[in-house]
């Protein structure tokens, strides 16, 4: 088989099944061994582990991870990928090919139907690894995360401008809602650059690596998650806008005399920013308007 990390290997692949790249998909394929190799040491992968990647693509970096697990489950969503996934992976057993959609799958059903029927392994942690096109990714890591699969780690490659917003700390101007709600259930840590020269096409954009470790425990303790990151959502909607405008502006119900006193109790300078807040801070708003 054509080397798959090369643009001359990708290309004649493609070519040799009549493929046609679906912009709206994000379809920008991995063809640099040295980033490949990169992700799989992210990753981490141990022999007993089992992961799942989300759009796996011609399967280039399937077959490296798959060579130190136990188990690798690829979630395709362009069914026109299947026959060109189901050559580039022959030989590797303990690979499975599902096509469905990242958005609407029940990643802890499909492990468990997998595992608990191959060996037995079911209810133990597993690894994700997804090369995320911009379109899908706030609604997927927010999935990700609000639903509490049983996943250990996630690592995923975004545009750099996401893997900012995911990273960043308060008063950064890439800090936002997203920041929050990653950071509140994960530890996320930008890996390393992906330049736009290692995908076939090139994108527009660089890429990043984001390896996120998924706590056992959120980031803070908080009264009530729903009004926490309602909260959180209030604070950034109106980014000019200081925490007392914003969120009187934003939540309706409460008073902006009353907010006043919220964030007095709460130790809160009402002529600051959201974007300045750390996560204990909106955790304190928060459980003040339960107490009060």
């Amino acid at each position: 088989m054509n080397n798959l990390a090369s643009v001359a290997g990708t290309r004649a692949l493609l070519n040799s099944y009549g493929f046609r790249y679906r912009k709206s998909l994000g379809q920008n394929f991995l063809v640099d061994a040295g980033i490949i190799q990169k992700i799989v040491d992210t990753v981490e992968p141990a022999p007993m582990d089992v992961v799942i990647e989300i759009g796996p693509g011609l399967g280039t970096l399937t077959r490296q991870i798959a060579r130190r697990v136990r188990m690798l489950l690829a979630v395709e969503i362009d069914p026109r990928l299947l026959p060109i996934l189901a050559d580039t992976l022959s030989g590797y057993n303990h690979i499975e090919i599902i096509q469905g959609d990242a958005l609407e799958i029940d990643f802890d059903h499909l492990v468990a139907a997998k595992t608990a029927s191959e060996f037995g392994q079911e209810g133990k942690p597993y690894k994700l690894v997804a090369n995320l096109p911009y379109y899908i990714t706030s609604p997927l890591l927010t999935r990700l995360v609000l639903e509490r699969f049983n996943m250990s780690m996630m690592v995923i490659m975004v545009q750099q401008e996401v893997a900012a917003r995911l990273t960043a700390a308060p008063g950064n101007k890439s800090y936002g809602s997203l920041s929050v709600l990653i950071q509140y259930f994960t530890e996320p840590e930008l890996v390393f650059q992906v330049p736009r020269t290692a995908f076939h096409p090139s994108p527009g954009v660089d890429s990043a690596v984001v390896q996120l470790r998924v706590r056992p425990e959120p980031a803070v303790s908080v009264l009530d998650e729903a009004l926490f990151f309602k909260v959180v959502r209030a604070s950034f909607a109106r980014r000019r806008k200081n925490i007392l405008n914003a969120l009187s502006g934003a939540m309706g119900g409460i008073s902006k005399e009353k907010w006043r006193i919220i964030l007095e109790k709460a130790g809160i300078d009402p002529g600051r920013r959201g974007e300045t807040f750390s996560l204990t801070e909106f955790a304190t708003v928060a459980d003040m308007i339960k107490v009060l």
